[in-house]
């Protein structure tokens, strides 16, 4: 069985367990209920995981998924998508968030208007979306600095990543914190970061830089997967692979190749499928006026949900790899 059936299997009989629990049956012909899941850089590998997540939860439920969003890494882009999407009144929305301030006033919008919105994988923390359910990114720097340090054990250490970008700008942090407290030989921090610009030709070409200018470079943290893959490239072309220590974050079946292949130390991955999971079930809850902590949770303004969710992460290398493939 590979990671995806177990996943859900078990998931769903967890679901199953806690709504008996309650009294609670999904019912089957709920046909209109339409919830949607809302992203940027829409046609990136990357959400596939977490809408497959939410799809099984809504196949479980009896209630239909749309995936929608934008292909531009653009914020007005996404705006926009999120505002359309809400316009429609869907019974949901499962939003990834590009950019925290700049989705806060249509997440309130939709809250406002009657659109139960759960956040996942990168949040708002300041709307009013109802819970976050994703990665604990600070964190997650935190395991890949664990991860890097006692293989670098003296040197420098460089940061692939897009600094403007929250949930990224957080793994950043917890890495270079936990190499400053842990691994004081091993020098990283801002004059080490590359900011990859979310594509992997941004990755190599800004690494590739960055060796130059820094030989004493032996660790590489990738924040997110195209950084993984255009990392990878840098250090390849640069004949460095197994001179230079690199974890990455996220994974594809390129990913794991690379991993297999030795080209990629290890990568980091996130819960995905947990996100889009638990992410329906929240709205499917709160949509269906299924919250029972308090009499009346909306008179008495207390959320009618966990605030935030860690979905974890898991260090994948050349011991574990098959076990995260499709097939």
């Amino acid at each position: 069985m590979n990671r995806r059936d177990f996943l859900k299997k078990s998931s769903v009989a967890a679901a199953a367990g806690i709504m008996a629990t309650y009294g609670l049956k999904p019912t089957r012909a709920q046909a209109a209920q339409t919830y949607y899941m809302v992203s940027f850089l829409s046609g990136i590998d990357y959400w596939k995981d977490a809408y497959r997540g939410m799809q099984d939860a809504a196949e479980f439920l009896g209630v239909e998924a749309v995936y929608t969003g934008t292909p531009e890494y653009d914020l007005t882009s996404e705006v926009r998508v999120l505002d359309e999407t809400v316009a429609q009144q869907p019974t949901g929305v499962l939003l990834t968030v590009m950019q925290a301030e700049g989705l806060q006033p249509s997440i309130d919008a939709a809250i406002g208007a009657g659109v139960p919105l759960v956040t996942f994988d990168a949040d708002s923390p300041a709307s009013k979306r109802y819970a976050f359910l994703g990665t604990g990114n600070y964190y997650a720097g935190v395991v890949a600095a664990r991860y890097i340090g006692p293989l670098v054990q003296a040197g420098k250490a460089a940061v692939i990543t897009v600094p403007s970008q929250n949930n990224l700008g957080q793994r950043t942090q917890g890495f270079i914190d936990t190499l400053a407290a842990e691994f004081p030989d091993v020098v990283s921090g801002n004059q080490f970061i590359v900011d990859n610009q979310n594509t992997s030709e941004g990755a190599a070409t800004g690494l590739s830089a960055l060796l130059q200018a820094e030989p004493d470079i032996k660790g590489v943290f990738s924040t997110n997967a195209s950084a993984a893959v255009g990392a990878a490239q840098a250090l390849r072309e640069a004949g460095l692979t197994e001179q230079v220590n690199h974890i990455g974050f996220d994974f594809d079946e390129g990913t794991l190749d690379l991993i297999d292949s030795g080209q990629l130390g290890a990568t980091l991955a996130q819960g995905t499928w947990q996100m889009g999971f638990w992410g329906m079930l929240f709205l499917y809850m709160v949509a269906n006026t299924k919250i029972e902590s308090v009499s009346d949770w909306q008179a008495a303004g207390i959320s009618p949900l966990p605030p935030n969710v860690d979905t974890g992460v898991v260090v994948i290398n050349k011991d574990n790899s098959r076990f995260w493939r499709t097939s």
